[in-house]
């Protein structure tokens, strides 16, 4: 699964994650919806945006750029959106950008162009290795991280987080959506845990209750841990191919599975086609 795709699916889920980085209270959570937006000039659309409800000018709009791989055409694209935004849209809001990286080292910069407009107040740069401590151990932060921690630790943080949500988190339908968020990460980060094993590390009774299990695993994961680095991977392959079915039963076209899943259109589109010619 894409990095920037689980950030985005997060801010749809639990938008007070995104406000929580800025340091903006929970409060203003329920005064903005996240969406993407189509710009028409050029084919261009905005991942990220978080819209005001209502029209009130002292709200601003973001546009939010999650940003894991080194692009020397970022801030070229990002500042063009937003001006054609702003041209196309007229919205009656002052407009903010935030951009997230996991550290300094991934950002590139014009300076020749850019220098003077990443010091607008308008403009936030957030890299998450260098958050205070304090931030670090807010259960916003702490879910962020996972999608980046090395696999060796990623297991003891997911439990930690299941079980700071557990304490933290009073609404229960909020609890639930993030319990799944942390199970589709882990899923995808350890693909050789059984059901059992990711059950235990998120302190669930049983994994099948689960949404995200109901919707793409239900029927399809092998029982038992698989033993040695083949098996691991052939069971892991099977995981993936059962995914890619049952979303394709779900409606979602190629495009979106493979998106979903970070895999070329073709290996997803040849999964779909041989498991068709196989039930013929």
């Amino acid at each position: 699964m894409k990095t920037d795709s689980l950030f985005y699916t997060i801010f749809q889920e639990l938008p007070f994650v995104f406000f929580a980085l800025l340091g903006v209270p929970e409060s203003a959570t329920s005064q903005y919806q996240f969406t993407s937006q189509e710009l028409k000039q050029l084919a261009l659309r905005l991942d990220g945006l978080f819209l005001p409800l209502e029209p009130n000018p002292a709200l601003p709009f973001y546009i939010v750029e999650v940003q894991f791989q080194p692009d020397p055409q970022l801030y070229d694209r990002l500042f063009s959106e937003l001006l054609l935004y702003i041209r196309q849209y007229k919205p009656p809001h002052p407009w903010q950008l935030v951009v997230i990286y996991p550290d300094r080292q991934i950002e590139r910069i014009n300076t020749l162009h850019f220098t003077g407009f990443l010091q607008l107040p308008n403009i936030t740069r957030i890299y998450i290795n260098e958050l205070t401590p304090s931030e670090s151990t807010s259960l916003s932060v702490q879910l962020l991280k996972l999608i980046t921690a090395p696999e060796a630790t990623a297991p003891d943080l997911a439990t930690q987080i299941a079980r700071q949500a557990k304490v933290e988190i009073l609404d229960l339908a909020i609890k639930k959506n993030l319990i799944n968020l942390l199970e589709t990460i882990i899923v995808y980060k350890l693909p050789y845990k059984s059901r059992e094993e990711i059950a235990a590390m998120l302190n669930l009774s049983n994994l099948k209750e689960t949404k995200f299990y109901q919707e793409v695993f239900a029927e399809g994961e092998a029982e038992g841990k698989a033993e040695g680095k083949a098996e691991e991977r052939a069971e892991a392959k099977q995981r993936e191919k059962a995914a890619i079915l049952r979303m394709s039963n779900r409606g979602l076209s190629v495009a979106e599975i493979a998106t979903f899943l970070d895999l070329p259109e073709a290996e997803v589109e040849a999964t779909i086609t041989q498991a068709a010619q196989e039930q013929n």
